[in-house]
C-alpha cells in the first residue's frame, strides 16, 4: 500500500468514527464539511429523512464570483457564511458539526467559525 492509499484509508476510518457519533435530526441537522485540494463544500443534512436542507460550496456561482482563490481560509469563511444564511432561510438555528474526518484546523475551522458568526449554533 502506498502513502496516498494509506492516507485515504485513514481519512475514511476517521470519518466513519465521527459519523457513528454525529447524527443529524430534524431539530438539529448535521453540518457536513467536505474539503478537497481545490474546493470546500458544506451541506446541512437531516439524516432521518436523508434530505439536504441547505448547501454551499466554492464551486457555486454566488460564492465563487467574490473569491480570488477557492482553496484558502477566506474561501472557507465565505462558504460558512453562505451555508449559515441558507440554513436560517429554512428555519434552522442549531446544527451538529461533522468535520468529515479532518482536523478542526485551517479551512475546516474557518468555515465553522464563519457559520457561528452568521448565526448557527453548534
Amino acid at each position: 500500500m502506498n502513502t496516498l492509499e494509506r492516507k485515504r484509508k485513514s481519512l475514511e476510518r476517521r470519518h466513519l468514527r465521527v459519523r457513528r457519533k454525529v447524527v443529524g435530526t430534524a431539530e438539529r441537522p448535521r453540518l457536513c464539511v467536505v474539503r478537497t485540494e481545490a474546493h470546500i463544500y458544506a451541506q446541512v443534512i437531516d439524516d432521518a429523512t436523508g434530505r439536504v436542507l441547505a448547501a454551499a460550496s466554492t464551486t457555486a456561482g454566488e460564492v465563487r464570483s467574490g473569491l480570488k482563490n477557492t482553496s484558502n481560509c477566506a474561501a472557507a469563511k465565505a462558504v460558512g457564511k453562505r451555508v449559515a444564511e441558507a440554513a436560517q432561510a429554512h428555519g434552522i438555528k442549531k446544527v451538529c458539526f461533522d468535520r468529515g474526518g479532518r482536523k478542526y484546523h485551517g479551512r475546516v475551522k474557518a468555515l465553522a467559525e464563519a457559520a457561528r458568526e452568521a448565526g448557527l449554533a453548534f
